[in-house]
């Protein structure tokens, strides 16, 4: 494309104002304004929906955009906080601005509210003009709401307009009485008992539940458990999942089915001397490997599936699970025809990709098999929930940013998908050609004429059995960085977002499903993304390696009563590991930073350590050694200083760990979750972002079993202390 002239460029920003496209982002370099391509500007404005040839479209465009936003005649969503009376813009032609409006509001629980109004006595809001049409913006009162989503009909001039209204609360819910938590993290797969199929299942995760709760501790972390592809397409990371409205089968204890007492042929299979020894080279592995597990585990499955839907009866909670899953027969048809042809949907023929899936197009038994897999999730989920809140505990659960390409979910609802880009982020420090995540984004606008149908499914599914629900990447509902396919990872522009809209419906399905809301805040986040988190009573995270890796003058000084804290997360190096800097040196060895870069980050990573030490030591949680002792054995050269002047207590990972987590506890967050693996000092990253084949990412089980991990005198200890310190009032 050849260069814009200074008008062409004009009218090309004024065309990506309209569209919602920002035309400049951050430079991590000089921390000031950058300029988006004209050429990659075209390409994003394209992935939106604007039909650009070439620069010169760029003036007809605009004219289009500006019509049509005079032509919606109501915005297709509409916030009342509180479900107090406000207003709403009605755009219409200036020449048929008069006369009587029709206004019906059927509410969500039923009842209906009619009103009458004289068009030419509302309120102007604005004129505009496009070409020769005239149009002008009046506002529209609205009557006191009750909370919920609501049906807004409008008929002015013979002419009938819809809207969603959603009335709800400004904050988001906080459970009375939750204050001060504390909790574990540990991924579900690497959650191992004796018994366990070589990787955790959902029976795991009550024991683990249990065994914290005789802690103290309340809510139970773990990564995403929603459906993944652990055939072939392959694709085992719980932040590309298959579905985010159906769970992993992976995790289903085939031992709790009750099928399997009255299925022979399934007994059998499992006490058969084969099925024995293929289940303990699974337990002795190294690594989940979830191909072998899965196909363990469906061979197991399938004859269980079948004796169920021999039954003439079945249990009235199936119906109520059909009731309330009213999609499930439909993935299940998806799943097995990806089977049955062994292809992604996106090479199908072309009823296929249209979601047109007739009886015929997949084996009748993977069908069954799906939707009995989905009924056992949902029943030894339901059943957890049930015992864990009897316990006084909850899940934290993840709501993953994207969703495989391939997957369920843009297959079926790909109209609220932008599909000619992939999520990502621009440039920074530690990825200095960017990032691209690989998923295609939501669109901002078809989102809200579908009335966010998709979003709310996707959050309905995790709050079922969430008390806190972590969103990944929350800036992502104010803005997303979006990276037109073809282009390189860094070239994209960020995307504008409804954020208003987002927020009501968090604030609304977590007060109906009494959960707390966790917004994942980490990295370069513009200001007023905190600030809105604040004003909804979305937590916010508080991660130490983070704070002292983003900004070590900041350091510690933000882990407030509305936050989440902790030493690390699932896509940083375990404390032992950053405190070792074992992280820099695997990076170097995969060649994601230079010699030079590694240098240098050895030398902030020993001024971080050294900070650390000495804020621990000043608030009397590591204890003073005046005499520096140096590094402890560690190599020479840039890793010695790591370690260098220190002290021998502040160049013991695990004795700053300890004093981390006592700090932490003590603290103001309103909850305190630690990754398990850093109380026996673990090294071995669960991700290594920017890494697929080169690491065993997502794959990796805890050193200890969850039987080992009781008699650890050392985890106990500390876990007491941190219940002491969470129940005293800091």
């Amino acid at each position: 494309m050849k260069p814009a002239r200074a008008s062409e460029r004009a009218r090309l920003h004024e065309l990506a104002h309209l569209c919602g496209v920002e035309t400049t982002h951050r430079d991590y370099r000089t921390r000031r304004p950058k300029a988006v391509g004209d050429e990659t500007l075209v390409a994003v404005l394209r992935a939106v929906g604007v039909e650009l040839g070439s620069l010169a479209d760029v003036g007809r465009a605009v004219s289009e955009q500006r019509r049509a936003r005079w032509q919606r005649h109501l915005e297709p969503v509409s916030v009342a906080w509180e479900g107090r009376a406000g207003s709403i813009p009605l755009r219409l032609p200036a020449a048929g601005s008069a006369g009587r409006l029709e206004a019906e509001l059927n509410l969500e629980g039923g009842e209906t509210i009619r009103w009458f109004a004289d068009v030419a006595g509302l309120p102007v809001e604005e004129r505009g003009q496009v070409g020769r049409e005239r149009y002008v913006a009046r506002r529209l009162p609205l009557p006191p709401l009750p909370l919920g989503y609501h049906q807004l009909r409008l008929g002015v001039a013979r002419k009938e307009y819809q809207a969603l209204i959603l009335a709800a609360p400004r904050e988001a819910f906080a459970a009375p009485g939750r204050d001060r938590s504390w909790g574990l993290f540990l991924p579900l797969y690497s959650l191992c008992r004796k018994r366990s199929w070589g990787a955790g299942d959902f029976s795991d995760l009550d024991a683990f539940s249990q065994w914290m709760a005789r802690q103290g501790g309340q809510p139970v972390g773990t990564l995403p458990l929603l459906a993944a592809f652990l055939d072939e397409p392959f694709e085992p990371s719980p932040y590309s999942p298959a579905s985010r409205l159906f769970w992993n089968e992976f995790y289903v204890d085939v031992t709790q089915s009750p099928e399997l007492a009255r299925c022979g042929p399934a007994r059998r299979m499992l006490n058969s001397a084969e099925f024995q020894r293929e289940l303990e080279a699974l337990r002795a592995a190294p690594l989940v490997d979830y191909r072998r597990g899965i196909a363990l585990k469906r061979r197991a499955l399938e004859p269980l599936a079948e004796e169920f839907f021999l039954r003439r009866a079945k249990p009235a909670a199936f119906k109520r699970f059909l009731e309330g899953h009213p999609g499930v027969e439909d993935y299940a048809r998806f799943r097995a025809a990806v089977e049955r042809r062994r292809a992604p949907w996106p090479e199908w023929p072309a009823r296929l990709r249209a979601a047109n899936v007739k009886p015929g197009d997949y084996d009748e038994a993977a069908r069954r098999y799906h939707v009995y897999a989905q009924w056992l999730a949902y029943l030894q989920l339901e059943e957890f929930s049930a015992r864990a809140a009897r316990r006084g505990q909850g899940l934290y659960l993840d709501l993953p940013l994207g969703v495989h390409a391939e997957g369920y979910d843009v297959w079926r609802y790909r109209e609220a998908f932008a599909l000619a880009a992939d999520g990502g982020a621009p440039p920074d420090p530690v990825w200095t050609t960017g990032q691209n995540w690989g998923f295609a984004p939501l669109h901002p606008e078809r989102i809200r004429e579908q009335g966010y149908a998709y979003f709310i499914a996707c959050l309905r599914h995790q709050l079922r059995h969430a008390a806190l629900l972590r969103v990944d990447h929350f800036m992502g509902f104010h803005r997303l960085f979006w990276i037109p396919q073809g282009t390189a990872e860094g070239a994209g522009a960020y995307v504008r977002y409804r954020a208003e809209e987002f927020y009501a419906i968090l604030c609304l399905e977590s007060h109906r499903h009494r959960a707390a809301i966790v917004g994942e805040n980490l990295g370069d986040v513009p200001a007023y993304v905190n600030a809105a988190m604040r004003r909804h009573n979305i937590q916010q995270m508080f991660v130490i390696q983070y704070e002292l890796e983003s900004d070590l003058q900041r350091a510690f000084k933000s882990a407030t009563a509305e936050s989440v804290a902790g030493l690390n997360t699932h896509d940083m190096p375990p404390f032992a590991a950053w405190w070792e800097g074992e992280d820099i040196d695997d990076r170097l060895r995969l060649g994601l930073i230079t010699p030079a870069g590694a240098r240098k980050e050895y030398d902030e990573r020993a001024k971080r350590k050294s900070f650390l030490a000495r804020y621990l030591r000043r608030r009397g949680w590591l204890a003073p050694h005046p005499n520096a002792l140096g590094n402890r054995g560690g190599r020479a050269g840039w890793r010695g200083r790591l370690g260098a002047g220190l002290g021998r207590a502040a160049s013991d990972a695990a004795g700053v760990m300890r004093a981390c987590t006592r700090y932490l506890a003590a603290g103001p967050a309103r909850a305190v979750v630690l990754n398990l693996e850093d109380f026996w000092g673990e090294t071995a990253p669960q991700n290594v972002p920017g890494t697929v084949a080169q690491r065993p990412n997502w794959r990796r089980k805890a050193r200890y079993t969850l039987e080992a991990l009781s008699r650890r005198r050392s985890v106990r200890a500390l876990l007491r202390e941190v219940n002491r310190l969470r129940r005293r009032r800091p």
